[in-house]
């Protein structure tokens, strides 16, 4: 496992066929954080480091975090003979210009996009405000300005290209290692796109291919905080209408298969606008979503876990459905929209009063004591996320209550 956390652990200890597994940590996910500046070489050696002195057999390695654990992993599964989608493939979905150069070949269910030249940002001829500006390949929506204008262009052009070289120059390596179309070599790992605003309600797609053959195994709703672009939950299942389902789902697959993307969980961002009956990619994750696993297996019964560990043994997942304990579930985010220094967050015990009081309640804080906000890892542009909340609930009304009860147990302080 690239980037074993706790809270994983205990998902995957609630897996099928447990007593046939052995999970091991290849790194931990402090290590693929701990430098400003992510280096796919020095993890890749720090990893193969560690298959060498493990006297066990290897069956299998995966991993559930985006770049560069999306990427290590194919590359190391073929180095040591294990199943694996292409790496090709994963940068096809991780290079947002590549990926939408794909996406057009087989559907309209994108943006109008184009390239800006970070040196020299003009607006893009072919495209009208207000856009999205954002590098090729980031994380967590790090580095995602909206501009709607000329003046706010430069001024997101300027914060991108400060910081882009942190994801960026380990992205060129991944590139480096394939024969890329001229367009996506020209372009490099470290190229801005620019994209027309697409709006709607916002849902993701979760699936696996093996054997060419794509499997849809859940659509989860994406509700934000009012009046933002940061999400305020995830929620499973989905609110959609079946025949907006299916359509999500035969989209899904064409463009799953166009990318070549074999032996892999995923997750497809959309947007749903249904006054327009329109459709966008936002895009296309060549993993599952960790931050889903909870919701599946308080609706379904198991984590999408199952899918991904089963897949890198070479064999067909089996995802139970709706035999879990609780018909909705969802994960919130608790944030703050401005910096702060944080003077005390949640106590143990308190955290422990919370999952005692709130039946199917889950907390994580992810705010530390004696931290600014801004000093947090993988945060989006607009705010910073204070705590996630797992819940299971009989409906939607359950689940907005026992989330207002969380809230009134979970005391956070700051200095201004």
């Amino acid at each position: 496992m690239i980037g074993m956390d706790e809270r994983n652990r205990e998902l995957l200890s609630n897996l099928p066929h447990l007593a046939a597994y052995r999970f091991h940590t290849l790194l931990r996910k402090e290590e693929l954080m701990e430098r400003e500046t992510v280096s796919l070489r020095d993890l890749l050696d720090k990893a193969e480091s560690r298959l060498a002195d493990f006297d066990g057999q290897v069956d299998a390695i995966v991993g559930y975090w985006d770049f560069p654990v999306s990427s290590m992993v194919p590359i190391l599964c073929a180095r040591h003979g294990l199943p694996s989608a292409p790496l090709e493939a994963v940068v096809k979905c991780e290079d947002k210009y590549w990926s939408r150069l794909e996406q057009q070949k087989v559907c309209d269910a994108h943006p109008p996009f184009a390239l800006v030249d970070l040196a020299d940002p003009r607006p893009p001829p072919t495209l009208s405000f207000p856009m999205w500006l954002k590098p090729v390949k980031s994380r967590s929506s790090e580095l995602a300005f909206k501009v709607e204008g000329p003046g706010e262009l430069v001024d997101a052009a300027a914060r991108i290209r400060e910081g882009i070289g942190r994801i960026g120059e380990a992205f060129d390596v991944a590139l480096s290692m394939l024969d890329l179309p001229e367009e996506v070599a020209r372009a490099g790992g470290q190229a801005c796109l620019a994209e027309e605003e697409i709006s709607g309600q916002e849902v993701t797609v979760e699936g696996y291919c093996l054997n060419g053959e794509v499997e849809i195994y859940g659509v989860i709703d994406s509700v934000l905080y009012p009046g933002t672009s940061s999400f305020l939950r995830y929620q499973y299942p989905t609110s959609l209408p079946e025949d907006l389902v299916q359509r999500l789902t035969d989209t899904s697959r064409r463009v799953v298969r166009q990318l070549g993307l074999d032996y892999s969980t995923f997750n497809i961002e959309y947007f749903v606008d249904q006054e327009r009956d329109r459709i966008d990619i936002v895009e296309v994750n060549p993993r599952l979503s960790q931050s889903h696993a909870p919701l599946f297996e308080y609706v379904d019964g198991a984590p999408n876990h199952e899918c991904m560990i089963s897949l890198a043994l070479g064999r067909a997942p089996c995802l139970p459905r709706r035999q879990g304990p609780y018909g909705v579930a969802a994960k919130w985010f608790l944030r703050a929209f401005s910096d702060a220094h944080v003077r005390s967050v949640p106590t143990k015990d308190e955290i422990a009063r919370v999952e005692r009081e709130v039946p199917g309640a889950t907390v994580d804080i992810v705010a530390e004591e004696g931290r600014w906000l801004s000093e947090l890892p993988m945060q989006d542009s607009y705010s910073y996320e204070l705590a996630a909340l797992y819940i299971g609930a009989a409906d939607e009304t359950d689940l907005q209550e026992k989330y207002e009860h969380c809230l009134a147990l979970l005391p956070f302080a700051f200095d201004d």
